[in-house]
């Protein structure tokens, strides 16, 4: 199962050292080259993360004007692979992605689902967390996602 990421999540992830997560909840990520760029490479990573190259260029359409380089080639890459979840927090990527019938999560979704296989006790100090660094999520979301985690 592959699952390819946009930079956000990863950033987002590791701003508040809960990046550990990801390998815990999937085999493998794969990021497209601008994401490599976005998130850096300056860190030793081990074998869960993976640059891909896109093999060849896809047109995603005039709604794609309003994303990012690694917005578009991590939709690009999905599409291209086959991927069976996109990770992005890009408001009008998740439109794009969406539009296209892919499979999304975010960040606050990786949140649910490490709380749901016992990774995390609670997700509020990760909301907290997130908010400190400038994450964008509105009050109303904030809640929704206590209320999910059964933390209202």
């Amino acid at each position: 199962m592959a699952v390819v990421s946009d930079s956000g999540p990863l950033i987002a992830l590791e701003r508040i050292q809960q990046l550990p997560l990801l390998p815990q909840l999937f085999v493998q990520i794969i990021i497209p080259p601008a994401g490599e760029r976005e998130f850096g490479r300056a860190r030793q990573w081990s074998d869960w993360l993976v640059v891909q190259r896109l093999s060849h260029a896809r047109r995603l359409g005039t709604l794609s004007l309003s994303l990012g380089a690694g917005e578009r080639e991590a939709i690009r890459l999905c599409l291209e692979i086959g991927a069976t979840r996109l990770l992005v927090d890009d408001k009008a990527a998740r439109r794009v992605a969406r539009s296209l019938d892919l499979p999304i999560v975010g960040t606050l979704g990786i949140l649910l689902a490490a709380k749901r296989r016992g990774l995390l006790t609670t997700v509020r100090p990760c909301l907290d967390a997130l908010r400190d660094a400038s994450f964008y999520m509105t009050p109303d979301l904030y809640r929704r996602v206590a209320a999910e985690a059964d933390e209202d």
